[in-house]
């Protein structure tokens, strides 16, 4: 999912980061209103979490590899907009220090993962969430948040190289999406477990009267 250098016309790069920067300042905006001191350290876990996970890459198609996303965990436990600066700050620091993925593509990467991929697993979450709020409503819509950001996350990417002319839909997209379908699966089964782990044990954070609040019942506000 990490698309390097070269392969997407500069219009397509220019515009995903365009909307990238744009949704991260907003972001930096909103968690800024809302994060206190007692709620960085999860913040700093959770990223290095997602960094570890999004190390292990699989090549899927020429300019493009499959790996765990992650956006979906970070979206339910800290909320999208906290998720989104996480997902971003790891492929900023994958780009720079692991030459993972391209620097002009460094803004479509942000846009696919952090973007696309954060808020089609919240769409998805807050919707199953809607129509079963139980324990194993919330598990179960851990699972599937997470395979359909993995999907729609790769999908971004397939678009953008097939309109950059590498491949076309009927050659690439199919390839893409089979192989993240799979990746998505794994990525449902880890969120699902982290997610009923910390539903079980409480996972207690606290705003800034120090009153308890539970990551888990307070999933995606904001």
């Amino acid at each position: 999912m990490h698309i390097p250098d070269g392969f997407l016309e500069v219009k397509t790069w220019v515009g995903t980061g365009a909307v990238s920067l744009g949704v991260l300042m907003y972001a930096i905006k909103k968690s800024k209103n809302s994060l206190n001191d007692r709620q960085v350290p999860a913040l700093g876990v959770m990223a290095a979490f997602i960094f570890a996970a999004q190390m292990i890459n699989f090549p899927v198609a020429p300019g493009a590899s499959g790996h765990l996303l992650g956006a979906a965990l970070a979206t339910i436990l800290l909320g999208p907009w906290n998720a989104g600066i996480i997902i971003s700050s790891v492929l900023l620091i994958q780009r720079l220090f692991f030459q993972d993925g391209g620097l002009t593509a460094l803004g479509a990467n942000i846009f696919n993962m952090a973007v696309v991929g954060t808020f089609a697993a919240l769409c998805v979450y807050r919707l199953i969430t809607a129509i079963n709020s139980s324990k194993a409503g919330k598990i179960a819509a851990s699972f599937a948040a997470a395979w359909f950001s993995v999907v729609t996350a790769s999908l971004a990417a397939g678009l953008e190289l097939v309109m950059s002319g590498i491949g076309t839909l009927n050659s690439l997209i199919p390839v893409i999406l089979g192989w993240h379908m799979l990746i998505g699966i794994g990525e449902g089964i880890i969120t699902a477990v982290v997610v009923s782990i910390v539903s079980a044990y409480g996972a207690n954070r606290f705003n800034e009267e120090g009153e308890g609040k539970n990551y888990y019942e307070e999933t995606t506000a904001g």
